[in-house]
């Protein structure tokens, strides 16, 4: 499982222009599913996700996690995490999870 976290003061995602999510201070958190992810291993990101001290501190230290600042997340669900692209110029996706287990492993982490 992966996880690119990336700190925002603001952040939204649209489809066909219509808006389907957005936060304000927070993370936006792209997560890519393998074939071998467990509710063990993602109970272990969320947990190491949600405790980061990233946001600054009155002293201007990164002192601070989401929940000191009240921060949200945006969770993406995102494959090409685990393309490959080692050989020619297509990419393989043959790591990243069958569909239906990674969907479900993603509406675990939401809901966690």
């Amino acid at each position: 499982m992966k996880f690119v976290i990336q700190r925002v003061t603001n952040a939204c995602v649209k489809v066909d222009s219509q808006v389907i999510g957005s936060i304000e201070k927070g993370f936006l958190v792209l997560i890519g599913i393998s074939q071998t992810d467990s509710r063990q291993t993602a109970d272990a990101l969320v947990k190491k996700m949600t405790g980061l001290r990233i946001f600054e501190d009155e002293n201007g230290k990164t002192n601070l996690s989401l929940k000191d600042v009240g921060g949200s997340l945006l969770l993406i669900s995102q494959f090409t995490l685990y393309a490959n692209c080692k050989k020619g110029n297509r990419p393989s996706f043959i790591e990243a999870g069958e569909p239906k287990m990674a969907e479900e492993l993603y509406e675990y982490i939401i809901a966690e």
